[in-house]
């Protein structure tokens, strides 16, 4: 059993400092090799000399006369290539193959000029370049984009104004720019007044969580003027928005009467998603019972459609029977789904956003047989969705099957393929975070192009109006002054406009920043705290104390787990944190009994629910109390934690120790020691940084020493506001 334990505890270890250099290993020592590539036009396959190439590392360089360029790269790099007359392309770097580049010049002033010597009253031309927008609204937005600013030009009249605003609307809605396609609509309106656009004007406040506004759109609507399906869908709207706020018995109403509206003319297809609408609002308002009922006849009606749509509701089912613990109905209704996904796959690609796909339901399947505790029937399915998640490139799925699928051995008793699949899920979490981090400087890049394009739209819609005002001048001289009036003032307000959208994109770029940090810093606490934890098993192993070193195992997989558990969050509720704190403390005291007593007194006043804070922010500082300060003191030492509240809206937490003291403790150490920073430390540092920044000083700490005797101990106070 002992040679056991010593086994165990080499191969955590291994894990352990794996994990922690995991990052150098795979950035920092990718090998790096040379890439070639050429540059030319698509049309005439002309190459393009003298275009700026560039690595996100740092690597530069242009192409030759022949277009023809080598760079040094490493696998994941990106490559900018930027030229005056093409618009700049982004290429992520797979493998050592050759690259070439097709790239069309950017003749949009010519196209426009030209686009300007045709007749203004070229009604065919207008219709084919909207007709054009709208073929590649859902493919290539900056395309659709293009076709737009054509029909603007081309536009004659308010009405096809209306439409092109409309248009440009409904890119924007796909894409998820919902301020701008709010803008757009609310523009569409002004030119033309349509119960369509009304009705996707009210539907994107929804989506961009202006709900009010979108309450009053709705109501302000004549419903006497809709269409049968139009009034369906404004009730249906309304529910949606009712279901947001939480005001369920007004969402049910809504959705009732949009069900009556589609029964009564047979809109089939709606009354199939409102009866699974009303379900979810008695599921989100906890009665259950009609919601079962409404999920049947919603189930029943979808298996009447086409598979896909009956797919969709059996999904919508089986997370309904998951959320009130109806594990056997709910594998049921999964097992059906993934036979359906089969066949629908060989029809049409299922993007991997979809929760259409084989990956997602088979780890739903594998968790539903984990909470049922049949271990057995939950590992395959799990591991079929490792793999198919795996082959499809999503590495969400095949990081949180991973993490199951430890959990689920673990559960189980076999400790040592729980250990194996752990460090496989902390590997996919680096990944994961590498992918988000490609993420977010695409989605901020794409972001800064649609806006780019919206102010030229607008350019192009002030250009238009003035060229408008310059040929009435010449018949209508008292009105010359009002045009140029309004064109400023137009103008004025598209700067407006601008400017306000560059901020907000700004401060969408700042948050994004700050939020990836912490997850950084986030990912290297776990490491570092699990590598310093399992330093206290080690000493049980190596003393042979196995009932101690089973004990303390036991105790710190609950911690383990609940630091886990809240790794993801920037702040807990201090309830939690305290339990952190009284499970850690008593690891910490079952391993130096002879070093420190300790206490924890927290103040019977402090309303626990009203406080939150950052995970792990505690946790450094008693490490440091009992590993740097009370383990060296010569006489039993005292650990004291007190949670006291000094307002209504702060608190204090104090933790003093009247061990050896900073200034011995550095004494102490060796010079290695010396040469390193504490990383717990430094990390409390920059995340209490980072969260102050975003959440207006929220947290502050202060450290000094606790006593003026010759062990000076310390003390630190960490000052927690409310919300």
């Amino acid at each position: 059993m002992k040679l056991f334990l010593k086994h165990i505890w080499i191969f955590i270890a291994v894990c352990s400092v794996s994990n922690s250099l995991a990052q150098d290993i795979n950035f920092d020592k990718q090998p790096s090799f040379t890439v070639r590539g050429s540059v030319v036009e698509s049309d005439t396959n002309i190459p393009i000399p003298n275009v700026n190439i560039e690595v996100n590392g740092g690597a530069y360089t242009t192409t030759d006369t022949s277009g023809n360029f080598r760079i040094e790269v490493k696998k994941g790099d990106e490559l900018t290539i930027k030229h005056k007359d093409f618009e700049t392309v982004y290429y992520i770097i797979q493998s050592n193959e050759r690259i070439k580049v097709e790239v069309q010049p950017n003749k949009e002033v010519a196209e426009y000029s030209k686009l300007k010597s045709f007749s203004r009253n070229n009604n065919e031309l207008f219709k084919s370049l909207i007709d054009s927008a709208d073929v590649y609204l859902k493919k290539d937005a900056k395309k659709s984009i293009q076709f737009i600013e054509k029909a603007l030009g081309a536009s004659n009249s308010s009405k096809e104004n209306s439409e092109v605003y409309e248009v440009l609307g409904d890119v924007y809605l796909y894409w998820k720019q919902f301020d701008l396609a709010v803008s757009n609509y609310r523009i569409s309106l002004q030119n033309a007044q349509t119960n369509v656009v009304t009705l996707k004007l009210a539907k994107a406040y929804k989506l961009n969580g202006n709900y009010q506004e979108s309450l009053q759109i709705y109501n302000k609507i004549n419903k006497s003027e809709l269409t049968n399906w139009q009034l369906t869908e404004l009730y249906e709207g309304l529910g949606d928005v009712y279901l947001l706020t939480k005001d369920y018995n007004r969402s049910v109403a809504s959705y009732q009467a949009g069900l009556k509206v589609a029964k009564d003319h047979l809109i089939t297809p709606k009354v199939t998603d409102l009866n699974s609408k009303i379900a979810e609002s008695y599921a989100a308002k906890g009665d259950l019972k009609n919601a079962q009922g409404f999920f049947d006849k919603s189930l029943k009606l979808a298996n009447s459609q086409n598979k896909k749509r009956a797919v969709e509701e059996k999904i919508k089912v089986a997370d309904f029977q998951n959320n009130i613990n109806d594990y056997s109905n709910e594998i049921q209704l999964r097992k059906e789904a993934l036979n359906d996904i089969k066949t629908i796959e060989n029809d049409s690609v299922i993007d991997n956003e979809s929760p259409l796909t084989l990956q997602k339901q088979n780890y739903k399947i594998g968790n539903a047989y984990a909470q049922q505790k049949d271990y057995v029937n939950a590992i395959p399915y799990l591991e079929k969705s490792i793999a198919e998640a795996d082959k499809k490139e999503d590495l969400i799925v095949q990081k949180d099957a991973t993490r199951k699928l430890s959990d689920v051995y673990r559960d189980a008793g076999d400790y040592k393929k729980a250990l194996s699949v752990y460090q496989e899920y902390v590997d996919l979490v680096d990944k994961v975070y590498i992918k988000k981090e490609q993420e977010i400087s695409q989605a901020a890049r794409f972001s800064k192009q649609l806006v780019a394009k919206q102010n030229r739209i607008n350019s192009l819609e002030s250009d238009r109006e003035l060229s408008e005002s310059k040929y009435q001048l010449t018949t209508e001289q008292t009105k010359r002054q009002q045009l140029i009036i309004y064109s400023l003032i137009g103008g004025v307000l598209l700067l407006l406009v601008a400017a306000f959208l560059m901020v907000k994109y700004i401060k969408q770029q700042r948050l994004a920043n700050n939020l990836l940090a912490l997850k950084s810093l986030r990912s290297q606490m776990n490491p570092h705290f699990i590598f310093n934890a399992l330093n206290s098993v080690n000493s049980f192993i190596a003393s042979n104390d196995e009932r101690a070193a089973n004990k303390y195992l036991t105790d710190f997989s609950l911690l383990m787990r609940a630091v886990l558990e809240n790794s993801e969050e920037d702040f807990i509720p201090l309830e939690k944190e305290i339990e952190l704190l009284k499970l850690y403390t008593k690891l910490e005291h079952f391993r130096f009994q002879d070093k420190f007593d300790y206490d924890i007194h927290i103040d019977e006043h402090i309303s626990k629910s009203d406080f939150v804070i950052p995970p792990m922010l505690l946790q450094p500082y008693i490490e440091n109390a009992v590993w740097h300060g009370l383990r060296y003191k010569k006489t039993k030492g005292r650990l004291d934690i007190d949670i006291t509240q000094t307002s209504p809206d702060e608190i204090q937490i104090t933790i003093s120790d009247n061990g050896i003291g900073r200034e011995k403790s550095k004494a102490l150490k060796t010079q290695n020691q010396q040469k390193q920073r504490s990383k717990g430390m430094g990390n409390i540092k920059k995340r209490v940084s980072i969260l102050n920044d975003m959440y207006k000083d929220k947290v502050d700490v202060f450290i000094d020493d606790f006593q003026d005797e010759e062990d000076t101990g310390t003390k630190v106070v960490v000052t927690l506001k409310k919300d």
